[in-house]
């Protein structure tokens, strides 16, 4: 598939494809962004740390539904996948650590755990980083395979400083079998907001393709006001597209959202931004389990009636209340908005573009209010 969206432009970039015909591309990165398609392994031994981590990835408590059991009950030598309960095209998988035998081979351990149909590999520790792990990684790097990392879990009794020296010990190795600017990221697993996670994410983002890395970041859980922003803008690219394709902007029929009505593809994608950005009644509850809060004092903090429930009245009555104020909006706007043979697009473009836009920054301020909240809770 072609790479439709790059960097943080990607309205620009939509536009562009649009411009050139290549509606199969924006197509597919439409149907990817809903459905969130992602393979993430997560290497090493199987304790509390790795499996509170893979959970805190999927937004679930040791006791919620779908979570990683510790114990883990996988035999040592198996693969365990993890699906997102909401995501369920985000799937997590739990490879056993790499072996720390003298006559290791890391060809042999990659392909034995189909190391490479993984879109991004988490190789994790908790102690000190074996060598056996750096080959791995530097058989991965041979093979163009960028999407590579180095976590170190903190467990409850690390403190800072003693972090701070495992990290330290970890660049060592890295540096001594040849890595000239290793990284090692410091995760706490259950505040995934602290720490190196956040810039493990930037990282990411350059490293994976565009479509990957956005469908990697709708299905992560909205930990951070800075992922709440990066959701939002993503979706109003998402929705440009969508509206693109089902309002008449193209001369090029595009099965998959032109046979769909407008209603119908808008509560499609307000469905994903609701789960995206953790608005639902059950990741507003979990949240408040995690961060021991009153969930009503949570829920209460949704103004908007999508944040609570998407429903096919609330959506068609948006684009009928959108429809009727089109004669206010401007030339300006909608020569910005449209590619330019299309200005004289299908009155549902832009009754689709204004009414979703509006929905998602609703929204997201929700979950911004939030995220605020739990995070000043957590303090």
């Amino acid at each position: 598939m072609a790479d439709v969206f790059r960097g943080l432009n990607l309205l620009e970039t939509l536009k562009e494809s649009m411009e050139n015909n290549k509606l199969s591309d924006v197509r597919d990165a439409v149907e990817d962004l809903l459905i969130s398609r992602i393979n993430l392994a997560v290497v090493g031994d199987r304790g509390d740390e790795k499996t509170l981590f893979m959970n805190s990835l999927r937004g679930l408590g040791p006791d919620d539904e779908g979570a990683a059991p510790s114990p883990s009950p996988v035999a040592p030598e198996e693969v365990a996948g993890y699906p997102n309960p909401k995501h369920p095209d985000f799937r997590i998988w739990d490879l056993p650590p790499v072996p720390t035998t003298s006559s290791f081979e890391p060809e042999g351990y990659m392909n034995k755990f189909k190391f490479l149909r993984y879109n991004a590999v988490y190789m994790t520790f908790t102690q000190t980083l074996q060598p056996n792990s750096v080959e791995v990684f530097l058989e991965a790097l041979s093979l163009q395979r960028q999407t590579v990392y180095f976590l170190l879990l903190a467990s409850i009794k690390d403190t800072d400083k003693s972090l701070e020296e495992k990290k330290k010990a970890s660049m060592e190795v890295l540096k001594s079998q040849g890595l000239k600017q290793p990284k090692v990221y410091l995760v706490r697993p259950s505040t995934l907001e602290k720490l190196d996670f956040p810039a493990l994410l930037v990282d990411m983002s350059k490293d994976l393709p565009e479509i990957r890395a956005q469908a990697f970041l709708l299905a992560l859980p909205t930990f951070t006001s800075t992922l709440v922003t990066q959701k939002k803008d993503a979706f109003k690219a998402l929705i440009w597209a969508a509206a693109s394709l089902s309002g008449g902007v193209s001369t090029i029929p595009v099965p998959l959202v032109a046979s769909m009505v407008d209603s119908s593809i808008a509560v499609r994608i307000l469905t994903k931004s609701q789960l995206s950005l953790c608005l639902d009644d059950d990741s507003v509850e979990r949240l408040a389990r995690q961060r021991n809060m009153d969930p009503t004092r949570l829920k209460e903090l949704r103004t908007c009636v999508l944040s609570v429930e998407i429903t096919k009245v609330e959506v068609k009555k948006r684009l009928a209340a959108a429809d009727k104020d089109l004669a206010t909006v401007s030339s300006k706007f909608l020569e910005m908005a449209m590619p330019k043979h299309a200005r004289s697009a299908s009155r549902s473009f832009t009754a689709m573009l204004q009414a979703l836009n509006a929905a998602i920054d609703e929204m997201a301020d929700d979950a911004e209010k939030i995220v605020t909240a739990a995070l000043a809770e957590r303090k």
